[in-house]
């Protein structure tokens, strides 16, 4: 399931291109998929979606969420990468302080997705405030007043606000991601062209040994893997900074060339905290547009009426009691089975000039069925005709339209299936037009009664 399927499906919703006939016969013909609604309606959007003007909406969309997610994605990269080379900044003199990165790496990520966990249950909800400061949000309300047809685009875009949500949320964790690609690639970058000093200094009263408990425990992910990544208390004790005096102390001076581990446990917590978690947010929020598509699918203005005309006969006709063939008294043709009669199944059921799926949508309106299904006459050769024929026993019902006189053709084809000693009657319906409900007007009938009356074939039966 994909955006492009859902806008397709809602553009031929909304254009009534496809005739309710059309869908009662795919459902016919895909009878596998009955149980299995949403295939349905993405089945049905793939047989008819040739029928929407081109170039698709859906393929003007994905291209344009493709351009702006890559465009935000670029900008997300490089913000962190410039964020990185900003934190890691040395000039030689003082030495960078590991508090303002461990703050971007691991609190910053955290606390955007505990805030992405808890917009991701309200979702639902149209005014949603902590899906709205996502960037990738107000990146498109921006674009939405340029004068261009990207911003057409986006005014063509109707989706429900569980769609666009989970939409606005997958791609902000994109965006994310990226940002921290960056921040490891600008950490890597300049740890490899710069020897750097690194120190901790903070205004709160935390002293080496509680910061060596705090990071022992944020290095837990990775302390049995490479417990090299994780700082001594030595190397903790020997770096702390403090910003009174005009020089450093002579305690981080003499261990100066250790100063720069602490690159590892930054790296390591890049690694962990701001891309391998973002990554599972991510999956999550993928999960997540997964399920909104499947629920907006079912929410679209005639989704519910097209499963309809899919799954359900398009006329239903009962017949409470069973009535016994009759002959009418006042008819030219004596063998004639009552329309009302009960329904029952054939061996073989015919249409004579019509398409295949046609033949099952009114063989289903009827509530008759049979073992198979066969085209013949119009476009069929005489060859095809005749391995219908031979295909053909016992009983078998044969569909004409009513409007159209019985030609010379008909009655050859007829007298060839009546021929085949493995067919014991021929039972011929003439049908309306579905706006009729494919009930034939007493006039036609009358015509195709004469024109039997003419064969005297005993195995030929008018059913009206």
């Amino acid at each position: 399931m994909s955006i492009s399927s859902y806008l397709n499906l809602q553009q031929l919703l909304e254009s009534n291109s496809v005739t309710i006939e059309e869908s009662r016969s795919f459902g016919l013909t895909n009878l596998s998929l009955k149980d299995s609604p949403k295939e349905q309606l993405l089945s049905w959007t793939k047989l008819y979606q040739d029928r929407l003007k081109k170039p698709l909406l859906s393929d003007r969309v994905s291209s344009y969420l493709y351009n702006i997610t890559f465009v935000l994605v670029i900008l997300g990269f490089i913000f962190g990468l410039f964020s990185a080379i900003g934190l890691l900044s040395y000039n030689g003199s003082e030495p960078v302080n590991v508090i303002y990165f461990i703050s971007v790496v691991i609190f910053l990520p955290i606390l955007t997705m505990m805030l992405t966990i808890f917009s991701m249950f309200r979702a639902n909800s149209a005014k949603s405030v902590l899906v709205h400061i996502s960037p990738a949000f107000w990146m498109e309300k921006i674009l939405a007043l340029l004068p261009n047809s990207m911003s057409d685009n986006i005014k063509e875009i109707k989706i429900n606000p569980l769609l666009s949500n989970w939409l606005i949320i997958k791609r902000s964790q994109l965006i994310a991601l990226f940002f921290s690609i960056g921040l490891f690639v600008g950490l890597l970058g300049v740890v490899i062209t710069k020897d750097i000093a690194f120190a901790w200094s903070t205004t709160l009263q935390i002293t080496p040994d509680m910061l060596y408990e705090f990071l022992h425990i944020i290095s837990i992910p990775w302390s049995y893997i490479l417990p090299s990544a994780i700082p001594s208390q030595e190397l903790i004790e020997h770096s702390q900074y403090f910003r009174l005096g005009d020089r450093l102390s002579e305690n981080i001076i003499s261990h100066a060339s250790s100063l720069g581990e602490w690159w590892k446990f930054l790296a390591l917590s890049t690694l962990f905290y701001a891309i391998f978690l973002r990554f599972v947010v991510l999956i999550i929020s993928s999960f997540g547009l997964r399920y909104a598509l499947d629920k907006s699918i079912f929410r679209l203005d005639g989704a519910m009426r097209l499963l309809r005309e899919i799954n359900e006969p398009i006329i239903e006709t009962n017949a409470p009691n069973q009535e016994p063939l009759f002959i009418p008294t006042n008819g030219k043709y004596n063998k004639v089975i009552d329309s009302k009669a009960k329904k029952h199944d054939y061996s073989v059921i015919q249409g004579l000039g019509m398409r295949y799926d046609e033949l099952l949508v009114i063989s289903d309106s009827m509530g008759i069925s049979a073992s198979q299904y066969f085209i013949v006459g119009g476009s069929n050769s005489l060859e095809e005709d005749d391995r219908v024929i031979s295909q053909s026993s016992d009983e078998v019902l044969l569909f004409v339209k009513a409007w159209e006189p019985p030609m010379m053709d008909f009655v050859d084809y007829l007298a060839d299936l009546t021929n085949n000693k493995k067919v014991k009657r021929v039972v011929i319906m003439p049908i309306g037009t579905l706006e009729e409900d494919y009930k034939a007007s007493p006039q036609n009938i009358d015509i195709w009664a004469n024109k039997l009356s003419l064969s005297q074939n005993n195995k030929v039966w008018l059913k009206r």
